[in-house]
C-alpha cells in the first residue's frame, strides 16, 4: 500500500459524493470519485486501488454488488466496502470478502473500517 492509500469512491448522490470524497482527501487518502458502476469498472481497468467504497443502489443497471463482483476479478487485491440504507438482511448476498457499512454512517466508522482492512491487508502481505 502506498503512503497515501487510494480509494475509488462510487456514489451517485452528488452532495454525498462531494462531502465524503472531500473529507477522505482531507484525511490524506488519494480519492478518485465516480458516480456509477460503469465508471468504477472503467477506472479499475486503468489503475489499481487499495480500496473501493461504493453505494449498493446505483443507476444505469449496475448495482454496487454487481460492480464489486467484477472488481474482485479485475483487482482481487483491492478491499471492497459496500454501503446501503437498507439493512443487510434486506440485501442480496454480498460477494465473499466484501465489508458492509450501513447508512447513515459516520466518517469515523468509515475510517475505522478502512484501518481495519488495511491491517488485514498488511498481515496477508
Amino acid at each position: 500500500m502506498s503512503a497515501m492509500p487510494s480509494i475509488l469512491f462510487v456514489e451517485d448522490e452528488h452532495d454525498l459524493r462531494d462531502l465524503v470524497g472531500g473529507v477522505l482527501q482531507d484525511l490524506r487518502y488519494d480519492v478518485t470519485v465516480v458516480s456509477d458502476g460503469q465508471e468504477a469498472i472503467a477506472s479499475l481497468r486503468t489503475r489499481p486501488f487499495d480500496f473501493i467504497f461504493s453505494d449498493i443502489a446505483m443507476p444505469h443497471g449496475m448495482s454496487g454488488i454487481d460492480m464489486a463482483a467484477v472488481a474482485a476479478v479485475l483487482r482481487p487485491e483491492t478491499r471492497i466496502i459496500l454501503t446501503s440504507g437498507f439493512a443487510r438482511a434486506q440485501l442480496p448476498p454480498l460477494p465473499a470478502g466484501v465489508a458492509f457499512l450501513p447508512k447513515p454512517y459516520r466518517i469515523t466508522q468509515l475510517t475505522g473500517l478502512l484501518k481495519d482492512l488495511s491491517s488485514s491487508l498488511s498481515e496477508i502481505r
